[in-house]
């Protein structure tokens, strides 16, 4: 294990009504004028919103609305928040959405208490920012564990970049899984297996050699396919979702990472994808994750091994270290078949392959995965894909 220093800022309020005994205690702490910033609106659909703005006028607060959050956002998006935050003199923002809402905020509260571009000052003077204002966030779509950390991630449509982007840790977040009840079915899968991904991400990272973190995450990781499986069974089994969404936070609460340099190289690919395509997240580590895999398992051998033993059950009767290591690829890539997730690009709706060498080109190289690939071995991953 690595040398670590671990501290955790994030409290947590988890559980069927979360939200009515969080948030009046922590609304009190903050500040008058708040900013509630949503996605599309189907917390209008679901009662949320108007639950969140009843919590938040008996709270005595000045609700200033930042909405039309939307997948994959973008640094524009950021920006038009951030103004807002200063026209209005916002003192705290509440997040309410899943990841995307979430990684904005993170942003946006960054770039409100800085006159400086954050882009410019993270991507081109390597510096980070120090001040933020205040926030908050209520998961309604778990997947992404963006409630748990200071990352973002963003969309710069200029400059074809998706990447990510250092903001700010939430003070609180509110997990109810009774809220992913309004998201619709393929969304709570694909953001599943992005929890799913986050672990392996982590787990084949560096140091190779097994220790307690990986251990821990060995169980986050049958405990996410277990629940998968269940809710696939039945949709609206709400302890199922709420084992997913705590599994969620646990991949990105920073305890699976203790002592290891993470992989993350099939999210820097899908992320450069997205900036092409702007797709969906976890269908494209879907497709990308088994074709990556068997690329560069056999620099990885024993790990892509007891990941096959411990993760999926493969017996090791009759089987090389090689067949057990392609076996627990194999299960992985029949787990996205069953869990009815995209297994190639054009099941995703990308047909055009033209973009692929330049997604190739842009996609970041991890100092964590257990092969350093080139440009030109991404290129043939992604051809591979189609």
């Amino acid at each position: 294990m690595n040398e670590f220093a671990y501290s955790y800022p994030v409290k947590t309020y988890f559980g069927q009504g979360a939200a009515a005994k969080a948030l009046p205690a922590e609304l009190a702490k903050v500040g008058e004028k708040v900013l509630l910033a949503y996605g599309g609106g189907s917390i209008k659909n679901n009662g949320i919103y108007d639950e969140m703005v009843s919590i938040l006028k008996e709270a005595g607060k000045i609700v200033i609305e930042f909405s039309g959050i939307m997948s994959n956002p973008t640094y524009k998006k950021v920006q038009e928040g951030a103004k807002l935050c200063k026209e209005e003199q916002i003192d705290f923002i509440l997040a309410v959405g899943g990841g995307s809402v979430i990684d904005c905020c993170k942003i946006v509260a960054v770039q409100a208490r800085t006159e400086e571009d954050i882009w410019e000052m993270e991507f081109t003077k390597h510096r980070f920012p120090t001040q933020a204002l205040p926030m908050g966030a209520v998961v309604t779509a778990s997947g992404t564990g963006a409630e748990q950390n200071a990352g973002a991630v963003i969309t710069n449509e200029e400059k074809k970049i998706k990447a990510g982007v250092f903001g700010t840790y939430a003070e609180f977040a509110v997990l109810d899984p009774a809220y992913t009840l309004s998201v619709p079915f393929g969304q709570v899968v694909s953001g599943a297996f992005d929890t799913l991904s986050h672990c392996m991400e982590t787990y084949f990272g560096k140091p190779q050699e097994t220790f307690l973190s990986d251990e821990i995450n060995e169980a986050v990781m049958r405990n996410t396919i277990g629940n998968i499986r269940s809710l696939m069974k039945n949709p609206e089994d709400l302890y199922a979702r709420g084992e997913l969404m705590w599994d969620s936070a646990m991949a990105e609460n920073g305890i699976l990472k203790i002592g290891k340099v993470t992989d993350f190289q099939a999210h820097q690919i899908e992320h450069q994808l997205g900036a092409y395509t702007d797709c969906n997240h976890g269908q494209g580590l879907a497709v990308i994750h088994p074709v990556l895999y068997r690329h560069i398992y056999k620099e990885g051998l024993e790990k892509f091994k007891r990941f096959a033993i411990k993760v999926w059950d493969i017996p090791l009767e009759g089987k090389t270290d090689e067949e057990l290591a392609l076996a627990g690829i194999d299960a992985l890539a029949d787990f996205i078949k069953e869990i009815k997730l995209p297994t190639t690009l054009t099941e995703m709706g990308i047909t055009d392959h033209s973009i692929l060498k330049a997604v190739a080109e842009s996609s970041n190289i991890t100092a964590g995965c257990c092969k350093k690939l080139t440009s030109q071995e991404i290129e043939e991953i992604l051809k591979e894909c189609r």
